[in-house]
């Protein structure tokens, strides 16, 4: 953590119902799949199961579940709330 850095609130909560916004692709992070490969398709419901942040932008980072298999790091920008809450930008 950057000293006298207030971080700012996430969006989303733990446990909170979410939709991806975008295709969300491997970006390296899953060796499993190749790079570039389609992980979770736009649409695609998963739930909030941690939240951290990246200290240098400030930016809240979410780690989505997707079915029972799929864990992807998000940003706010990739998702939006299941209910209550406007569309993606």
């Amino acid at each position: 953590m950057i000293p006298g850095l207030t971080l700012r609130e996430p969006r989303y909560q733990w446990g909170q119902s979410v939709r991806a916004c975008v295709d969300l692709v491997n970006d390296g992070s899953h060796p499993e799949h190749e790079e570039n490969a389609l992980l979770v398709r736009a649409g695609t419901a998963g739930e909030v199961v941690n939240t951290g942040f990246h200290a240098e932008s400030n930016t809240p980072v979410y780690l989505v579940q997707f079915g029972e298999r799929m864990l992807v790091g998000c940003l706010e920008e990739e998702l939006e709330a299941s209910a209550g809450e406007p569309p993606c930008p």
